[in-house]
């Protein structure tokens, strides 16, 4: 396995523009299974779990060609559904976590898909009742082979209905979303995910010739085509990646600009960092953060400590509390992050604990942080990234250490950030890849 050897003590300067949004593009490019005509989509990050994806729909038979370092054109005219029944197919789809997406399209426009039981980060439960309900609510049977992980759905007819989603799940509604677009009649779902991904993904297939109405809230309603064509379609920027260059700005006291941020999809992330005491400006698309010796947490109202959590949209992404909390090691005051989503998701606190940060892990899901306001430095040590954005925030708490610092399986961080180790590198950051 690949790991990082990095430099800490190192002051970032200059400009850095944030890559395509990761979880935006595994939604759009299972988008494409939809139609037989070709969609085009432009801004797609370089990272594994994108490539594993692409390589994904390659197998399946769709013609797939990059037609510049961040665009492609793909074209799902013929599906070899021979191939979902090889061992290949097993390996490469519970590989990837946002493998699930293939799902929808595919019981849409063809009446079957299958899937083996999707990987991804181990991060905690991740249940997927939330696609196959609302599956069988159209009409559609599923079952599950527990021997084989294997997932099976069949539908001669897909039914549009009414439906309350039990959670608002993204990747669930992205799902039965894209299965609707096709289906008979008028589908409602309500308790809809309504992040700016969804979002995207919505006014892409409406480009398709979709109908889809209530984008941005969480009441959708989709009218049932005969079929979709093909379109164009850029991809955001990553609203993660943005969140992780504030932070590492703040821990580094470096100066740097963040470029073309979509800064009016950030919701409430730029809130959360300024709660933390961070300073910054928004200037026109781009986000500009001084360099801070040091930075005051907030307090609520009554004095009582900060609380920061997670919650479904436009609450605040848990993809960022990672990020956060290792930003609220060496600022001044205390805060509680609460991860309410993914009970495993703060495991990763003990290598910080081993640098020097004051942290207490209350329970799986809640940890207080009492910041150290850079009295001293962190301690370099030698880790191994869990999960893509706690490999991140353990990234930027050696970024910060004094002395060399090593992490192992940086693989977890190249599923969601591309290049990073070589983009940082060009603002100043000391980070050796080894292979």
């Amino acid at each position: 396995m690949a790991q990082y050897k990095i430099t800490g003590r190192r002051k970032l300067s200059g400009e850095i523009t944030p890559q395509g949004a990761k979880n935006e593009a595994l939604q759009v490019i299972c988008a494409v299974l939809l139609t037989d005509k070709v969609v085009t989509i432009n801004n797609i990050p370089d990272i594994i779990d994108v490539r594993k994806l692409i390589e994904l729909l390659k197998c399946m038979g769709v013609s797939v060609k990059r037609t510049a370092t961040d665009t492609y054109a793909f074209r799902a005219g013929n599906i070899n559904f021979d191939y979902f029944e090889t061992t290949a197919f097993c390996s490469q789809g519970a590989s990837l976590r946002g493998s699930v997406m293939i799902l929808g399209p595919l019981l849409a426009r063809f009446g079957k898909a299958f899937l083996p039981q999707p990987g991804g980060d181990k991060i905690g439960r991740r249940r997927l009742d939330t696609h196959f309900n609302g599956f069988e609510k159209m009409g559609a049977s599923f079952s599950f082979d527990a021997q084989k992980n294997y997932f099976a759905v069949n539908a001669l007819k897909l039914t549009g209905t009414y439906m309350l989603l039990e959670e608002a799940s993204v990747t669930g509604t992205a799902n039965i979303v894209m299965a609707a677009t096709l289906a008979h009649g008028t589908t409602t779902i309500y308790n809809a995910a309504c992040e700016p991904y969804i979002q995207q993904l919505c006014e892409m297939l409406n480009r398709m010739g979709a109908k889809i109405s209530g984008i941005g809230s969480n009441l959708l309603t989709i009218r049932g085509v005969e079929k979709l064509g093909g379109c164009q379609h850029r991809i955001l920027p990553d609203m993660i990646e943005v969140g992780s260059f504030i932070g590492l700005a703040a821990m580094t006291a470096s100066e740097i600009t963040i470029k073309n941020v979509a800064y009016e999809k950030l919701g409430i992330i730029p809130d959360a960092f300024r709660k933390l005491g961070i300073r910054f400006e928004q200037k026109d698309d781009d986000i500009f953060i001084p360099a801070q010796q040091h930075y005051e947490i907030e307090t609520f109202i009554d004095g009582s400590i900060m609380t920061i959590s997670d919650a479904p949209w436009p609450g605040l992404t848990p993809d960022l509390l990672s990020v956060l909390l290792v930003v609220a090691t060496q600022a001044k005051g205390s805060v509680l992050v609460h991860q309410k989503m993914f009970e495993s998701r703060l495991f990763f606190v003990d290598k910080l604990i081993d640098m020097g940060a004051q942290i207490i892990l209350c329970d799986p899901h809640r940890a207080t942080v009492i910041g150290i306001d850079r009295k001293f430095d962190f301690r370099p040590t030698v880790m191994t990234s869990p999960d893509i954005r706690a490999g991140v925030a353990l990234l930027i708490a050696a970024m910060t250490a004094d002395g060399v610092s090593t992490i192992h399986n940086i693989e977890q961080i190249d599923r969601g950030y591309e290049e990073i180790d070589k983009r940082l590198n060009n603002m100043g950051a000391g980070i050796e890849r080894i292979d």
